[in-house]
Order: C-alpha cells, then sequence, then structure tokens
C-alpha cells in the first residue's frame, strides 16, 4: 500500500466489474419476456448494440423497465422469476453474437397525462466502467413528444437517438450506438450512487 493510499483511505473501484462474463452470470429464463408472447397486447421490442465503429457488440447485456399499459408502474415482486402472468415492468436479456436484443413486452402508457410514454434502457457492455442509461420513447404521440422536457432540452438530431421506429409488424425497433457519429443520448442521474 502507497503512503498516499495510507492517509486517504481506500481507492474507489469502478461500479463495475469488465469482463465477458455477462452471457453467463446474468440472464435468466424468459428474463427477456415481460409479458408471453401471446399476450393480445404483446409488442415485440429489438434492436442492435454497436460500437462508436459501427461494430456489432456481441457480449452486451441490457435492462428495461417500464410502466404498464395503463402508464401505471407495476410494484410486483418476482422479475427474476417469471410465472407467465405477474406484470414486473423489469426485463433482462444479452445480446446475440450479431449484437441483436429482443424483448416481449407491452407499449407503456403514460406515467402522467400529456407526458410522452417511454421505456428506461441500461446498457451494460465490455469497455464500460459504469452501466449506461437511456430512454426509449414511443414514436406515435408527436404532441407529447414535442413537449418532452428531456426531449426538448436536446438538438432535434439528437433527440432521434431516442424514438423507437415502430415497424410494419407493430414491433418496436430501437438501436443503440455507444460512440460515434448517430451516437445514442445517454442520461446522467443527481445522487445516483455509482
Amino acid at each position: 500500500m502507497s503512503e498516499n493510499t495510507a492517509r486517504t483511505g481506500l481507492v474507489a473501484t469502478p461500479g463495475q466489474t469488465i469482463g465477458p462474463f455477462y452471457g453467463y452470470a446474468l440472464p435468466y429464463e424468459k428474463g427477456e419476456q415481460l409479458v408471453h408472447p401471446s399476450h393480445p397486447q404483446a409488442v415485440r421490442l429489438h434492436g442492435v448494440v454497436t460500437d462508436g465503429h459501427g461494430a456489432v457488440v456481441p457480449d452486451a447485456l441490457l435492462e428495461i423497465w417500464q410502466a404498464d399499459g395503463t402508464g401505471a408502474v407495476p410494484t410486483a415482486d418476482g422479475s427474476l422469476v417469471r410465472d407467465g402472468y405477474t406484470f414486473t415492468g423489469f426485463g433482462r436479456a444479452a445480446v446475440d453474437n450479431v449484437g441483436h436484443y429482443t424483448f416481449t413486452t407491452v407499449d407503456p402508457g403514460p406515467t402522467e397525462p400529456g407526458r410522452a410514454a417511454f421505456i428506461t434502457l441500461t446498457v451494460f457492455a465490455r469497455g464500460l466502467l459504469n452501466r449506461l442509461f437511456t430512454r426509449i420513447y414511443l414514436p406515435e404521440d408527436t404532441a407529447a413528444l414535442a413537449a418532452d422536457p428531456l426531449l426538448r432540452s436536446l438538438p432535434e438530431e439528437r433527440r432521434r437517438t431516442l424514438i423507437a421506429h415502430r415497424e410494419a409488424d407493430g414491433s418496436l425497433r430501437f438501436d443503440v450506438r455507444l460512440q460515434g457519429e448517430d451516437e445514442t443520448v445517454f442520461l446522467t442521474y443527481p445522487n445516483l450512487a455509482d
């Protein structure tokens, strides 16, 4: 131990341990299914995670949190043990070897009248000392999107990195770009301990 370390105490470590273990240790059975695919309001949320050069990131892990279709934030237990009936609003999925992820969920409703509906997304990946936070906004309510405080605080070209694309089959496509041109807007939260 150096003399400087002894005087100041322990040195802080990163919030996350780096290593290619996400696919081994963290995914759990049906973690990507917030609802069963046969659910009447089921929607597929999917996309690709890429790095600053546009290359796929084959070992990322994504987590989502969201309100249900009415805008209510779930408080039910059981996120890590899917029973097939309880919507907990939480999901976790590892990307495949070409950087693609998929969740089966529902379109969230707005948590307040007139607010834009969104899904919170967290990214864990190699090379990141700490997780990254972002939002996935639904594309349909253009008036709510235009009034959203976060989106309004961003330049127009950056806003689009937070809005999913609704595909012809009804699924939501949201690609995550970690750096570079068209980098996804990532958020920081005050008072969040890393």
